[in-house]
């Protein structure tokens, strides 16, 4: 158990990086539908799940199982409003790994 969940807190770990870093030094830069209100909060709620799941594996919550199900769906919809965006390969890759990794833990 403790290297899937190694997987899924490198998971969280890279996708929040990543949906911090392409929010700011990408989509902002883009200006259009990058910028969309709708596409910058679902990036950082994105980001911020994933920190908040993160935290619940490190500390060996009891409840990460939950967290870690909200956290897949949330990478998923963020995803989502990626795709067909110019540029954001990186995002929905790391969003749809985390959404994978998170699922599992959610099981």
């Amino acid at each position: 158990m403790f290297a899937e969940m190694q997987a899924c807190m490198d998971a969280c770990h890279r996708c929040h990086v990543t949906c911090l870093s392409m929010t700011t030094q990408h989509c902002l830069d883009v200006g259009g539908a990058h910028a969309a209100p709708e596409h910058i909060k679902i990036m950082l709620d994105c980001a911020q799940m994933c920190a908040t799941s993160l935290d619940f594996m490190a500390r060996g919550s009891d409840q990460h199982k939950l967290v870690c199900g909200i956290c897949a769906q949330i990478c998923r919809a963020c995803a989502a409003s990626c795709k067909g965006l110019d540029g954001m390969e990186e995002c929905v890759a790391a969003c749809e790994r985390c959404a994978e990794e998170c699922e599992k833990m959610a099981a």
